[in-house]
């Protein structure tokens, strides 16, 4: 399914969602890299209208891009619901930062600390984007934006790919603990 919006269509269609549940969130659009995302300090979401419709296309089944957007975009208010959490996060968020920026890349897998931070992260952010399609279950089931199972197909999409780069990550920190182990108990 080869479908294509134009810009202004797929601003329509985000707006008109965000309009819908009754929230005051600002969109902006940017060439992010990002199909949608929520700046939890600015107080927006932002589209990469590009990558949009891309991310789109990767769905294991095709869906109308209209839907795939409503449901973007309430999970996105989903992570505006949950804000005060977010902002909250915000100073450990900046330390792993700065850490990542320092750490150099071919000692990542091997270092310890470096590993046991970047689980911490992801374990975060699955939190936050469980949290997120939880919220934005709520408002879907509230205001009926888009039908059960198309939410529900996008969501375990969605999961997905967070869950896949923590597996791979746990895996070398699985994999360096068990050889510690081994190195003590030598």
């Amino acid at each position: 399914m080869k479908e294509r919006m134009t810009v202004s269509q797929i601003v329509a269609v985000i707006e008109s969602t965000i309009y819908a549940v009754n929230m005051d969130v600002e969109l902006k659009q940017e060439r992010t890299g990002v199909n949608m995302m929520y700046d939890f300090i600015n107080d927006e979401v932002i589209v990469d209208n590009a990558r949009v419709q891309k991310a789109c296309q990767e769905l294991p089944e095709p869906m109308p891009l209209e839907m795939y957007l409503r449901i973007l975009t309430i999970h996105e208010l989903g992570h505006a619901m949950d804000r005060k959490a977010l902002l909250d996060s915000l100073d450990r968020t900046k330390e792993i930062m700065l850490m990542k920026k320092q750490a150099a890349a071919e000692k990542r897998p091997t270092d310890l600390p470096f590993m046991t931070m970047v689980i911490e992260e992801h374990e975060t952010d699955i939190a936050f984007e469980e949290t997120a399609w939880a919220n934005a279950e709520i408002l879907n089931s509230f205001f009926e934006i888009v039908d059960g199972d198309s939410f529900e197909k996008v969501k375990a999409h969605s999961l997905s790919t967070y869950r896949a780069s923590y597996e791979y990550d746990l895996e070398i920190y699985n994999g360096f603990i068990d050889t510690q182990e081994e190195l003590l108990s030598v």
